[in-house]
């Protein structure tokens, strides 16, 4: 009777801020720290992993595509091989910047755009994957469950952590509703709470379309960057614990 709760973070720039990483870290039990791609820099890297490391949040990387105006969100049809340099380099940032506070690096997550087009791509998955393994073959790949990006993890060999959202809806493939459609988002934190509780206790999850289907879960993803975010956040923790579920970190969840 365990799970996790992460949250992409680290995600300002400069002076900007995005969310609220300080209250986030005392929720949460697992950290994407964004690798100054999409978002962050090294200075703001640094402060929240050291931050992490004093609130024993595990620590992941979270690489995405080289768009700072974008967010990451926009997609690009980029060569396989410079997908693979694109991991590379981000996740060698992460490990740098991690050695240099004293911190551990426990996984990658992917961000954004990127992992999205994973998510309907297997070649594109592959190579996501390929540097992962190459670059350090004993990190966790996060990603969605039942993606293709999940699946390619556990072609090559990597430990593997399901992740599933609290406040997003599912499509009967398993994938997540995209964010086009109305009911994409769960906004109410009663709702999203019983979500996660549903797919925790049965390992299933009705679709958008009525149908219940199977999805495996590890880690619940909570987004940080919206008004709600903290309470939604906060909610969930509450709700699953007093449900009798303890929170760990990816490590620990998969141990």
């Amino acid at each position: 009777m365990k799970f996790n709760l992460n949250a992409d973070m680290a995600e300002g720039y400069g002076p900007w801020k995005m969310g609220d990483d300080d209250a986030l870290l005392d929720i949460i039990a697992t950290a994407n720290i964004a690798c100054g791609f999409h978002a962050g820099d090294h200075n703001i890297m640094g402060r929240v992993m050291a931050e992490a490391r004093d609130k024993k949040v595990s620590i992941g990387s979270h690489p995405g595509f080289l768009d700072l105006h974008g967010f990451g969100r926009r997609q690009m049809k980029l060569p396989f091989a410079e997908i693979e340099r694109l991991m590379a380099y981000q996740i060698g940032a992460s490990l740098g910047m991690a050695s240099l506070v004293g911190a551990d690096v426990s996984h990658v997550k992917v961000h954004g755009a990127l992992s999205n087009m994973a998510c309907a791509d297997d070649e594109l998955s592959d190579a996501i994957v390929k540097a992962v393994h190459a670059v350090a073959p004993d990190l966790i790949l996060l990603a969605p469950a039942l993606s293709p990006l999940s699946k390619a993890g556990y072609r090559y060999g990597l430990a593997v952590g399901e992740e599933i959202f609290a406040d997003r809806t599912y499509m009967p493939d398993g994938q997540l509703t995209p964010r086009s459609r109305p009911d994409a988002m769960i906004e109410d934190k009663e709702a999203a709470l019983a979500q996660c509780l549903g797919i925790f206790e049965t390992g299933k999850v009705k679709t958008v379309e009525g149908t219940i289907i199977d999805l495996p879960a590890h880690s619940i993803c909570v987004h940080g960057d919206g008004p709600t975010a903290i309470d939604m956040a906060s909610h969930v923790r509450k709700g699953m614990e007093e449900a009798g579920y303890q929170l760990v970190t990816l490590p620990e969840m998969l141990a």
